[in-house]
C-alpha cells in the first residue's frame, strides 16, 4: 500500500459512518451503493439545498412526482413523510435521521421493497465532503439487482453532481 492510499484509508475509517437501521445494513441487502463528492461550500449551504426535497425535481431528473403528506414540506425534517417517483417506482419515504448539515436518511417502501438512503456531510478545509449510500432488499428488488444497482450508482452521482452545481449558483 502506498503512503496516499495508507492516508486514504485512515482518513475514511475515520470518518462518520452511516448508522443503519435494523434489517438494512449493507451485509443484509441486496442491493449497497456509496458516492461521494467534494463540495467547495460550507456544510451549512449544502444541506439548504439538500433538504429543500420540494426543489429536488428541478436539478435532478430522476425525482418525479414528490408530494408531501400531513402538511410537510417543502424542507424536509425529522419524521417528514412523502410519496415520489424514481427509478420509474412509486416510492413511499420518512425522514429517520435529521442532524442539521451533518446526516439525513430516509427509509422507504414500494411494493417489492424497502431500503434505506443515508447522506453524510462533513466539513473540510475547502468546504465539504458529501457521501451518499443506499441499501435495498425485497424480492422485486432481487429481479433487478444488477441494472438497479448500476442505476443508482450512475443517478446518485447526478444527483450529488447537481447538488454541488445548486449549491455553488446559491451561494
Amino acid at each position: 500500500m502506498t503512503r496516499t492510499e495508507a492516508q486514504t484509508t485512515r482518513a475514511r475509517d475515520a470518518a462518520p459512518s452511516i448508522r443503519w437501521p435494523a434489517g438494512l445494513a449493507p451485509s443484509e441487502c441486496i442491493v449497497h451503493t456509496r458516492n461521494e463528492l467534494s463540495i467547495a461550500a460550507s456544510p451549512e449551504a449544502v444541506w439548504r439545498v439538500l433538504i429543500r426535497a420540494a426543489e429536488w425535481s428541478s436539478w435532478y431528473a430522476n425525482c418525479r412526482r414528490l408530494r408531501f403528506e400531513a402538511g410537510g414540506g417543502p424542507d424536509l425534517s425529522a419524521g417528514t413523510r412523502w410519496r415520489w417517483t424514481t427509478f420509474g417506482m412509486r416510492i413511499a419515504s420518512t425522514v429517520v435521521e435529521f442532524e442539521p448539515a451533518e446526516r439525513l436518511a430516509w427509509s422507504a417502501r414500494a411494493p417489492g421493497s424497502r431500503g434505506h438512503h443515508a447522506w453524510l456531510l462533513t466539513p473540510t478545509a475547502t468546504g465539504c465532503h458529501v457521501v451518499t449510500e443506499e441499501t435495498q432488499k425485497g424480492w422485486g428488488i432481487r429481479l433487478i439487482r444488477r441494472p438497479l444497482r448500476q442505476g443508482l450508482l450512475k443517478q446518485h452521482q447526478i444527483w450529488l453532481e447537481g447538488l454541488r452545481e445548486r449549491t455553488c449558483a446559491s451561494e
